[in-house]
This record gives C-alpha cells, sequence and structure tokens, in this order.
C-alpha cells in the first residue's frame, strides 16, 4: 500500500514526487513517456524563474532526479485505470494493480487540433505539433505556423534556426504572445507574418502539396502548391487536458479541466489534481509546479487525518 501515486512526471506530478517525499510518505510517480511531460517537447523554457533558458528536456529530468534523490519511486508504464476502493485506490499499471491511499493525478494536456481539412490525414506527414521532435525534417525547407501564443511565437524561433522560411499564420489582428517574445521572433530576416489568416485544407499523396488558406475577415481564399515533402505545418493552438482517468470521480470546468479547490482537492476524498489538466486561467510551468507541491502536502494531510481517525 503506497501512501500516494502520482500520475503523470511532468513539472506537476514531479513536484508532487518531491514534496510527497520529503514529507515521508511512500510515494510512487508513473510516466507514460519521458520527464517533462509537455516541457519535454520544448526546445526552450525561458520563464522558469532562476533557470532562464533552460531545455525542455533538461528541466524535465532536473525535476525528476530531484525528486527521485528525495526518496520518490518512479515507474514508467500505461496507467488503464483508476478504481475507488475500500481504503483507499486501486490503479493498474502495466497490468498490475497497485494500492494507495491517495492518488495525485498529474496527467497533463495534450496539442489541440486547428481543425483544417485534412489535419488529422497528414499527421506526421506534413503535420506536427512538437518543433523540438520534427523540426530537423524542414532544414532549409518552409515551415508554418498555426498559432499566436508564446507557444507558437517559441517555437518558430526554434524552427526559423533551422527552416529556410518560417510563415506564421494568426488569425487575430495581433499576436497574442508577450510583446518580448514577438520582438524577438519578427527581428528573424527568414519570418513572415500573416495576420487574420487560417489554414482551410491540406491536400497531397504521400505529403502536403498544397494549402488553402482563408483571410478571416473577407472570407477570400487562395491555394499555395508545392513539392511534397518541401513543406510542413506546425499547430500551437492551445492544449486540451487529459482526463479519462478520473472522468467518474470529478466535475469539470468550461475549459474541459478538472475542478478543484484550492487544496487541489477533487469531488472524491483522498483523489487530487493538479497541473495542465486543471480547470485554470494559466498553464504554465510554474503553475503546474506550485499545483504539485499544494496537492502532496493536502495529500499529507489527508493521511494524517485518516490515521487519526483509524
Amino acid at each position: 500500500m503506497y501512501d500516494s501515486i502520482v500520475i503523470g512526471a511532468g513539472p506537476a506530478g514531479s513536484t508532487a514526487g518531491l514534496y510527497a517525499a520529503r514529507a515521508s510518505l511512500n510515494v510512487l510517480v508513473v510516466e507514460r513517456g519521458i520527464p517533462g511531460g509537455q516541457i519535454a517537447t520544448s526546445h526552450l523554457v525561458d520563464n522558469y524563474p532562476g533557470l532562464p533558458d533552460i531545455g525542455g528536456v533538461e528541466l524535465g529530468e532536473r525535476m525528476r532526479a530531484h525528486a527521485e534523490a528525495a526518496g520518490a519511486s518512479f515507474e514508467y508504464g500505461a496507467i488503464e485505470q483508476i478504481r475507488k476502493g475500500e481504503p483507499g485506490f486501486e490503479v493498474d499499471v502495466n497490468g498490475n494493480t497497485l494500492m494507495a491511499r491517495t492518488v495525485i493525478v498529474a496527467s497533463g494536456a495534450v496539442p489541440r487540433p486547428a481543425g483544417f481539412k485534412g489535419e488529422n490525414s497528414f499527421r506526421g506527414r506534413g503535420i506536427s505539433y512538437c518543433a523540438t521532435c520534427d523540426g530537423m525534417f524542414y532544414r532549409n525547407k518552409t515551415v508554418y505556423v498555426v498559432g499566436g501564443g508564446n507557444s507558437a511565437c517559441e517555437e518558430g524561433l526554434f524552427l526559423s534556426n533551422i527552416a529556410k522560411r518560417v510563415v506564421m499564420l494568426v488569425r487575430r489582428d495581433e499576436f497574442r504572445a508577450s510583446r518580448g517574445r514577438v520582438d524577438l521572433l519578427l527581428a528573424r530576416d527568414n519570418v513572415e507574418v500573416r495576420y487574420l489568416t487560417s489554414i482551410v485544407e491540406v491536400t497531397g499523396e504521400r505529403f502536403i502539396g498544397s494549402i488553402t488558406f482563408e483571410h478571416n475577415d473577407t472570407k477570400e481564399c487562395y491555394v499555395e502548391t508545392f513539392d511534397e515533402g518541401s513543406a510542413g505545418v506546425f499547430v500551437f493552438t492551445g492544449n486540451d487536458p487529459v482526463v479519462e482517468l478520473v472522468r467518474p470521480y470529478v466535475t469539470f470546468g468550461p475549459d474541459g479541466g478538472v475542478i478543484t479547490d484550492d487544496s487541489m482537492s477533487t469531488d472524491t476524498p483522498g483523489l487530487f489534481c493538479a497541473g495542465d489538466m486543471r480547470s485554470k486561467p494559466l498553464r504554465q510551468v510554474i503553475t503546474a509546479a506550485s499545483d504539485g507541491a499544494i496537492a502532496a502536502t493536502a495529500a499529507y494531510v489527508y493521511i494524517q487525518s485518516l490515521t487519526a481517525n483509524s
């Protein structure tokens, strides 16, 4: 019986593991991918206090190592199901059932599709959601970046070091990103911006060979064609919370995230949610880490209350 099982080793999960271990809880952190979660796909993280311009993979690994050094255990694999039991919870991991007094779910979020025709068909064949993962395939080629937020600008900057031409497609008449990020992006000679522009459709045989664009005000459309494989589309339009594991036990906010109280507690006693899967106005590394610390502390208090009442 674990005191706590933490699901996810992103900033929220690793921080929860760290704080739980420092509170002398027997804690297991389970991750299906690599430490860092979404930040592991970011070339650069420049807004985490004290660690400017750190790589996403490095930051995720540092967080995992810190938690492990404090006494948290880590296991890699898929979480199949969470069940409320008596007492505590049953968590199915890699075909095995583990028991825990509390569960902290920090399953994060996944990239949100832009919604244009052909997007799913050409995923991995010209459509990407990770510049760090796939940017190398477009060295000296043309890339179109969909999005106007901080992530789009950061990934556009990264791609500008690889691609011959970077075209930013911003559906509004201005960026939503911070002024500093935008200024750095616009200073690159190989970056151009098309405001009030969206992709309507991508077509091709094996890879994308044409893109249909629409002006969002006039609704006028135009098509650009190119040799298949010579251009790619990178989509950065936000993220959707990953919540399927906890759906039977929680309520949701309008953004699809889990509603918790200030202690990260859900509708189900002993079940806590932290990080980007929560319903919240800001999803950043620092807010995820804060959620993880609060959730682990609340889990400790909850376990203490169980002991006192037993």
